[in-house]
């Protein structure tokens, strides 16, 4: 093939290559900042010039045939290279940039890190922040994503994890519910209770403890029930708010209710084990590269959240 016609069709070929990683014509729209028709024409016209299918289409998925695949794969080295090399020129510019795409979860969110958004956006007036709020587990491949923020013990081994803080579970109570219904000293007695939890795949409904004076820890589970399910930490705490129960909740949802004693711990020397995560992470995908603003906003929050989620005294 004439070496000209070949250069003409290096848009084609990162097309291709993002298709690969992406999944979907409309993903792979989203990806490159372009309309879905405009990458169906890239595709149809690399094929013509190639003189074979490059992909298969059917109404519910996108596969590289087995031409297709090799041709992606053995350019996409050659594209994050180029990627790397002009992120690198990039960073010579005296301030950071440009979008951040963030996922994060919605309670996290709303509670802890639209709050502090404020310090970094007048710090970094220049970069724009794009915050998806999901309790879903987004592809940040797939929905280009630069950072995801996850509330979790294990972060995947597929991604370059930063640890932003530790967290903790707590039961947490009205002092009106608690002098209603009474004080309970042993999760045992959570049985007497009516119990604001988050739902679980397993048919009973238990909550698991572990107490903190004894060593080795003594382990605990015991079953519960309450008027109230929630999948958001939010609603759980704003019921516990209205004196309708016991919640477990992440210690981020319920820093400002205990600072303002609107809520107090219940079994302090019993913690909470399994229900949430044990830390906060900023999580990516590995890459050769990891952008400025990504790596100054990470920066930022683990600046920010040093301290945790204890009430300030």
């Amino acid at each position: 093939m004439d070496i000209k016609k070949v250069q003409t069709l290096w848009a084609h070929l990162h097309c291709l290559s993002v298709l690969q990683q992406q999944g979907s014509f409309t993903a792979t729209a989203k990806r490159l900042g372009i309309s879905k028709a405009a990458v169906s024409q890239r595709i149809s016209e690399l094929e013509k010039a190639c003189g074979l299918p490059l992909v298969r289409r059917t109404t519910r998925s996108v596969q590289l045939t087995e031409a297709g695949y090799r041709l992606a794969e053995n350019t996409r080295q050659e594209f994050e290279s180029i990627a790397h090399q002009f992120a690198t020129v990039q960073e010579l510019a005296t301030h950071p940039r440009g979008w951040l795409r963030i996922t994060a979860p919605l309670a996290f969110s709303r509670q802890q890190l639209i709050p502090k958004l404020q310090g970094f956006m007048n710090r970094y007036p220049d970069v724009q922040v794009d915050l998806n709020l999901s309790d879903q587990l987004l592809s940040l491949e797939q929905e280009a994503v630069d950072l995801a923020i996850r509330h979790t013990s294990t972060p995947p081994d597929t991604h370059v994890a930063w640890e932003l803080c530790k967290t903790t579970s707590l039961l947490v109570a009205s002092p009106e519910y608690l002098a209603k219904l009474g004080v309970p000293e042993h999760p045992d007695q959570l049985v007497q209770h009516r119990c604001l939890h988050y739902p679980r795949s397993q048919r009973t409904a238990t909550w698991t403890f572990e107490q903190r004076s004894t060593l080795p820890a003594q382990r605990l589970t015991v079953p519960i029930s309450g008027a109230f399910v929630a999948n958001n930490s939010e609603a759980l705490r704003d019921i516990a708010l209205q004196h309708q129960g016991i919640a477990l909740v992440p210690d981020f949802s319920v820093q400002e209710a205990l600072q303002k004693g609107s809520l107090v711990q219940v079994l302090p020397d019993w913690q909470p084990s399994g229900a949430f995560g044990d830390y906060v992470y900023a999580l990516r995908p590995y890459s050769a590269q990891v952008p400025l603003t990504v790596r100054l906003f990470v920066e930022y929050l683990r600046d920010v959240f040093k301290q945790g989620f204890k009430p300030h005294t």
